[in-house]
């Protein structure tokens, strides 16, 4: 693969503030791509939820990085990218790369709706991100000392989400990436229980994992004030990505890097000599 010689794309950055989409706007102004990040707080804002920010957003944008929020397995989230992919190609915007989620049958829907676009686009599908335990999601419980979650003893292959930046920011910046689907993974497969004792050891700490079935899980949302909706998307997800159906390895970070993936052991690592599991 070859640098791409388009140094002056202007990108958005969806989600440009989450987990993957600050690293990808990082990674990208690291290679002289002028960003712009589209999030409720960016200038000028952009959320999903109104589609009148979105033009906006999109002016001058040469190309785009779509990470959906809340997930693209929502109900509402191919309905969504599809129109903001439809309304990219009219405005100029010629490359798209796509996030998306591993074993979810809305994030198809969504996958299909870029393709139909127009653009030229990209798309990298995801397992579960080692970063959930580290940043906001489940933050919260690990330093509680105790994470409940509708997962068994099925394996999850956990991603990094530098690997996921990593891959969408050479889709932008070099050749090869057009057309291509990416599905990333870690390098092997590990169960909740097993990820969270590696936390544990890492961190120093006492930290258990406790199975709540799926029932119960929503009910607990619900008494934390967590909206309706997320707790039906959340609960849907559980019972729909962890039935098994993502318990094998996919080679995408090679595929579009040449290296394998981030280990989950040091992301386990390099998060708690950071100090962020530390109460």
């Amino acid at each position: 693969m070859t640098p791409n010689a388009t140094h002056h794309e202007n990108v958005l950055v969806l989600g440009g503030t989450g987990k993957t989409g600050r690293r990808v706007a990082a990674g990208l102004r690291a290679r002289g791509r002028h960003v712009r990040i589209g999030s409720r707080a960016g200038e000028p804002p952009f959320l999903w939820e109104d589609r009148a920010t979105w033009p906006k957003a999109l002016d001058g944008a040469t190309a785009a990085y779509i990470a959906y929020s809340p997930d693209l397995a929502a109900p509402e989230g191919a309905d969504d990218v599809g129109a903001f992919a439809a309304l990219a190609v009219e405005l100029g915007v010629r490359r798209l790369v796509l996030l998306s989620g591993r074993g979810e049958a809305g994030a198809l829907r969504g996958e299909q709706a870029v393709r139909d676009s127009g653009a030229d686009w990209t798309i990298v599908r995801a397992s579960w991100f080692a970063q959930n335990f580290s940043e906001d999601y489940l933050l919260g419980p690990v330093l509680a000392g105790e994470i409940a979650l509708p997962a068994g003893d099925v394996g999850e292959p956990f991603v990094d989400a530098g690997d996921i930046a990593d891959v969408a920011v050479a889709a932008f910046t070099e050749d090869g990436h057009v057309g291509r689907l990416y599905e990333v993974t870690g390098p092997r497969l590990l169960t909740f229980g097993e990820a969270v004792a590696e936390i544990g050891r890492a961190a120093g700490r006492d930290i258990r994992y406790t199975y709540l079935p799926v029932d119960q899980y929503g009910a607990a949302l619900a008494a934390d004030g967590v909206p309706e909706e997320v707790v039906g998307l959340l609960t849907a997800l559980f019972a729909e990505v962890l039935d098994g159906r993502n318990a094998h390895l996919s080679d995408g970070v090679h595929q579009a890097l040449g290296r394998g993936p981030r280990d989950f052991s040091a992301y386990a690592r390099a998060t708690a000599a950071a100090g962020i599991w530390t109460p």
